[in-house]
């Protein structure tokens, strides 16, 4: 009887050296689909939710009673959408803003507008936290609502809205993984290619694991700042 020669059975380390340029280029994807639509959060984002803060009942621009609530309207339309419906129902505007509905620029356009308005709603929260008497305060002493926001609620809660970001960072961490459904790139790409149409449980197996350890690395810095900043 012929002796039978086992081929080496390729472990998990060796498919990720295998794979290693690929895993590199999806990781700049996800990390160019996070700058552009962390970026867009916190400017745009950042800027609506201090808006519904400042115009909802009691606060300084409370008179602005109608654009707090199409303010909130559009952020309660928007946050209702799941994001993978999400994703197919802008992709008219998405090809006319980039002119593709695929790649990891494309997949930034939807990213962004979830990103805005859950960053929106999470600030208006975070500076609910401020001290009613601190502001009034502010009022009193005759600073004006751009003092207000830059010299008391942005520093009161600047804890608060680090951790804001972090928490948004970690939400579209996963979302941009989502995006590789529909050709999005990124790691959510790599697993749907490989680990799913391929059945490499191998290389499902590193996408999980490298999108933990972004998530733990995310997390861990935000509490980290977070805490170095309040001075409570």
């Amino acid at each position: 009887m012929a002796d039978e020669t086992l081929a080496p059975v390729p472990t998990i380390l060796d498919t990720f050296i295998e794979l290693l340029p690929e895993i590199g280029k999806a990781a700049g994807e996800t990390g160019l689909m996070m700058l552009i639509c962390l970026t867009a959060a916190v400017i745009v984002g950042g800027a609506l939710g201090i808006l519904v803060f400042l115009t909802s009942p009691g606060q300084v621009l409370g008179r602005y009673r109608r654009f707090n609530l199409v303010a909130n309207g559009f952020i309660n339309v928007f946050r209702s959408f799941p994001f993978i419906i999400l994703l197919v129902a802008v992709s008219p505007f998405t090809r006319h803003i980039v002119g593709t509905s695929i790649g990891p620029l494309a997949a930034s356009v939807p990213l962004s507008l979830a990103a805005i308005f859950y960053f929106a709603r999470i600030i208006e929260q975070t500076l609910r936290d401020v001290p009613r008497g601190v502001i009034e305060a502010a009022e009193a002493m005759g600073a004006s609502p751009l003092q207000i926001v830059t010299q008391v609620l942005l520093v009161e809660a600047r804890s608060g809205l680090i951790l804001a970001v972090t928490i948004t960072a970690v939400s579209f961490l996963s979302y941009s993984a989502v995006a590789g459904v529909v050709g999005g790139g990124g790691i959510g790409d790599l697993a749907i290619r490989y680990g799913y149409y391929r059945f490499q449980t191998d290389v499902m197996l590193i996408t999980i694991v490298l999108l933990v350890v972004l998530v733990q690395g995310i997390q861990f810095f935000g509490q980290w700042l977070a805490r170095r900043v309040d001075k409570r």
